[in-house]
């Protein structure tokens, strides 16, 4: 006699709360993250033609640019995480959007380096607080055993905004410029407008291309790299308006959620509360200076140094060693965020899985040191290069859902709220240390070997710290 099959046991109340706030927030966190990815990143991509346009773009100058964002993100990123901590975090994050919509488009219409190191800090400045914002509102809303899941699935924005924006921004930079057989390419020293130009060189480099070019007219008199900076800023605008209709600050406001999910979402995160607060809660200025914070800054400035340096610099780099088509370019540039998405995703769901942190955040930056360290050995060789370039992606954007998961580890509210402003507002300054060095040893070498190899030291500094600290060993319960 065959016995009944058991029915499936229906969700809890708690369980379906967990469910339905991933379905109905991570989404858009994913897309204001993404959106502010390439916001922040697309220097990279229109600095490849800039220079048609603006003659005193060079390495340093970039570098520079670039760097400057993160001068102007440190000034107001622990105010804006308290924002998020004690007013809320939709009408603070939809702000942050709105007024970083209009500092990218306004980069747009840089004529000197003052005014681009000018834009590039009020980017920095308007988009401060919105990172590690949604840090802590994910603690409103995710209980310790979704919180690296959580954040991974946020994280990945940024691989993704690295393989969309290429083929997109590379589309447009073509607008308003000279094209042979896939080159963008300008008219050869001693032509010019008036001549009958009958050599182009490739754009950035001393190679004659012969034929007769394309051009690309401009738009409403604007160049491609213009645009680039002008369209991606226009969904920021417009989601920073929708954010306050589409987020929701703690699960009791939730209309979304029945009566009895709400409840149950509430308890479990005031029990999580009430655990780790045993012991641990101290003021903020307390958490400001705890030596495990002070710590964790240094390490995520390791990180973010040798993360920005690469990510910032990485098309230029394959563009200078192999002087590809643009188009072939903006297709392998795809290839090494791709390895970062599926080592975030697979970092994040291993870290929840195993309940453990340490390991989860050391070994892929000891991965990523490693190809950092051996990139300038793979010139001449491109799939041994772009090998080097995924495995070191995979290695700083792997380490990230364990390494943000560690604060609230000892830390609780305002006190964390705050701390993780400080990790990552200074420890972003490195944001400013990477792309520099890359920037200012090219333009005096020649070379990146060097700063690809400083770029390795600090991420192994990282590795060690965090494996020092002794956060986060897997444990039974969290």
């Amino acid at each position: 006699m065959t016995s009944m099959p058991t029915p499936a046991s229906p969700k809890s109340a708690l369980d379906r709360a967990r469910s339905k706030a991933f379905w109905r927030l991570l989404p858009v966190l994913f897309i204001a993250y993404f959106i502010a990815y390439v916001d922040r990143n697309n220097v990279a991509i229109a600095a490849l033609t800039m220079p048609i346009d603006l003659p005193w773009i060079n390495k340093d100058v970039l570098g520079t640019a670039m760097g400057m964002f993160f001068i102007g993100y440190v000034l107001l990123e622990i105010p804006g995480t308290l924002m998020v901590e004690r007013w809320s975090a939709r009408k603070w994050i939809s702000r942050i959007m709105v007024s970083w919509g209009f500092m990218a488009a306004l980069t747009a219409l840089v004529t000197s380096p003052t005014q681009f190191y000018s834009v590039r800090f009020l980017l920095g400045l308007a988009e401060a607080g919105f990172f590690p914002g949604v840090i802590v509102y994910l603690t409103h809303w995710f209980p310790v055993r979704d919180r690296a899941k959580a954040l991974s699935y946020f994280l990945v924005a940024t691989p993704v905004a690295q393989m969309v924006n290429p083929k997109v921004s590379g589309m447009l930079l073509k607008i308003g410029t000279h094209e042979i057989d896939g080159m963008i390419v300008v008219p050869a020293k001693g032509t010019g407008a008036a001549d009958i130009v009958t050599q182009w060189v490739k754009l950035g480099t001393q190679q004659v291309i012969e034929g007769t070019p394309i051009y690309h007219p401009e738009i409403l008199g604007l160049a491609g790299w213009q645009w680039v900076y002008i369209l991606w800023a226009i969904p920021a605008v417009i989601l920073g308006i929708a954010i306050l209709w589409l987020l929701t600050d703690k699960p009791g406001q939730a209309k979304w959620l029945t009566p009895e999910e709400r409840e149950a979402l509430e308890n479990e995160l005031a029990r999580e509360k009430a655990l780790h607060s045993k012991g641990k809660r101290m003021t903020l200025f307390e958490a400001l200076s705890h030596p495990k914070v002070l710590l964790l800054t240094l390490a995520y400035f390791g990180a973010v140094t040798a993360s920005y340096g690469v990510e910032f610099f990485m098309p230029s780099i394959i563009n200078d060693w192999y002087h590809l088509r643009m188009s072939d370019l903006t297709w392998l540039l795809i290839l090494p965020p791709t390895a970062a998405l599926l080592a975030q995703l697979g970092a994040g769901w291993s870290s929840d899985h195993f309940k453990e942190r340490r390991y989860h955040a050391v070994v892929p930056l000891v991965i990523g040191s490693s190809a950092l360290a051996m990139l300038p050995f793979s010139n001449g060789n491109l799939w041994l290069t772009l090998a080097c370039f995924a495995l070191a992606f995979g290695g700083f954007k792997g380490y990230m859902p364990a390494f943000w998961s560690l604060p609230n580890l000892f830390l609780v509210e305002a006190a964390a709220a705050g701390s993780i402003g400080l990790i990552n507002s200074f420890g972003n300054l490195g944001g400013y240390v990477g792309p520099k060095v890359l920037g200012f040893l090219h333009h005096k070498t020649g070379s990146y070997d060097i700063s690809l190899w400083i770029l390795s030291g600090s991420m192994l500094i990282t590795a060690s710290i965090i494996f020092t600290l002794g956060l986060g060993s897997r444990q039974k319960k969290e």
